[in-house]
């Protein structure tokens, strides 16, 4: 059986258990190990109001993950897949020790450390469409090695990784890092900064950058596209970030320049950034770990459950010199419901400006609905 299919299987059977489960399945102990099994199945449907290209109304089963947990005294271990048909991929596969109280090592397949956003948890996502620049800037989960080192102001993470597991997916070698800094770091009041960097090399010398219009749908097409660049030795992005938690308010903004260095031509630097804010209209307010913020539970019991009034505006650039991918800005209001212990509601209006690499200007929409099941 393949793996994607078998992954469906007990993603299935499992999610029978899921309106008792609060947070995972626990399995066993074994050897002192608690085993524990995770799912999250999410569905998305966009309705479009299309401008010059034809955009298709459309559903799909965003993701089907199950994730396989083991938890020692000093170390953990993981192993995750997507069995959706979009992805059907391994997700985080690696084992963490503690080095101490501070300093801990991953090895394995896990995300690179360079976007807020992107290290955190997909279940928690706080629009439909992660954000253009997480998307199109982010490597992903890839294998290697990492340090870090964590206090209760501050993170400093160490990365050096290869390819990705999943034939087909991200290539290259490289290494990054990330730096946060939380000067202010109370129950309910955050003050978040973070840098961070990430170099790898380009897979057969070539390199592209594109995005869709805001929306997630994967037969949605990419409207702004640099093409294929096909002299290109290795990318290098920086970024930067901040955020703010005060009550049942948050506020984050990351800014990314990204540079394709080339053997034969001048090198394709493109930029890009969003600003995005949440009103937990029920009440309840935002952890914060690691240096990156999590959602808290519902503070109502019963059907009431976890209220979101969210906007985000973003932008990507990808004009530099003698290539022309095109200019992307994006406005999302979206609202969320979670209901109870492990649903969750998503409905997202997203209105976009696009300079298309051809010359011509569209300004498409579209209305987002996602239903997620998550144990």
């Amino acid at each position: 059986m393949r793996p994607h299919l078998l992954a469906a299987a007990i993603a299935t059977v499992l999610s029978t258990f899921a309106l008792s489960a609060k947070a995972d399945v626990t399995l066993d102990e074994i050897f002192g190990h608690k085993i524990s099994l995770e799912g999250l199945i999410q569905s998305d449907y966009t309705q479009y109001d299309d401008d010059i290209t034809t955009l298709e109304d459309d559903g799909e089963l965003r993701r089907a993950e199950i994730v396989l947990k083991g938890k020692a005294t000093n170390w953990e271990w993981v192993v995750g897949y997507d069995a959706s048909t979009r992805n059907d991929k391994f997700l985080d596969v690696n084992a963490k020790f503690k080095l101490g109280s501070k300093l801990s090592w991953t090895v394995g397949q896990f995300k690179q450390p360079n976007s807020m956003e992107e290290l955190s948890s997909t279940k928690n996502n706080d629009f439909v469409a992660k954000a253009m620049v997480t998307s199109t800037y982010s490597p992903g989960r890839r294998v290697g090695t990492s340090l870090v080192w964590t206090d209760t102001l501050w993170t400093l993470t160490g990365s050096v990784f290869g390819d990705e597991i999943t034939t087909g997916g991200g290539e290259g070698n490289g290494f990054g890092g990330r730096f946060t800094f939380a000067p202010i770091n109370t129950d309910g009041n955050v003050l978040h900064f973070g840098l961070s960097g990430i170099t790898y090399d380009t897979h057969n010398d070539e390199a592209r950058v594109r995005a869709r219009p805001g929306m997630d749908m994967s037969t949605t097409p990419r409207l702004i596209d640099s093409g294929t660049l096909r002299d290109a030795d290795d990318v290098t992005t920086y970024g930067l970030e901040g955020g703010w938690v005060a009550g049942p308010f948050k506020i984050n903004a990351e800014y990314f320049e990204s540079t394709i260095a080339r053997h034969a031509h001048s090198d394709y630097t493109t930029d890009g950034w969003y600003a995005s804010g949440l009103w937990n209209l029920t009440g309840e307010t935002w952890g914060y770990r690691n240096g990156v913020f999590t959602t808290n539970k519902a503070g109502h019991g019963g059907y009431l459950g976890m209220w979101q009034l969210g906007l985000r505006a973003e932008e990507l650039n990808l004009k530099d010199g003698g290539v022309n991918g095109g200019k992307e800005t994006n406005y999302t209001l979206g609202l969320n419901w979670y209901f109870r212990q492990n649903f969750k509601f998503m409905l997202n209006y997203v209105k976009t400006d696009i300079d298309r690499p051809n010359g011509t200007t569209e300004k498409p929409s579209a209305l987002e609905l996602r239903g997620q099941l998550y144990w």
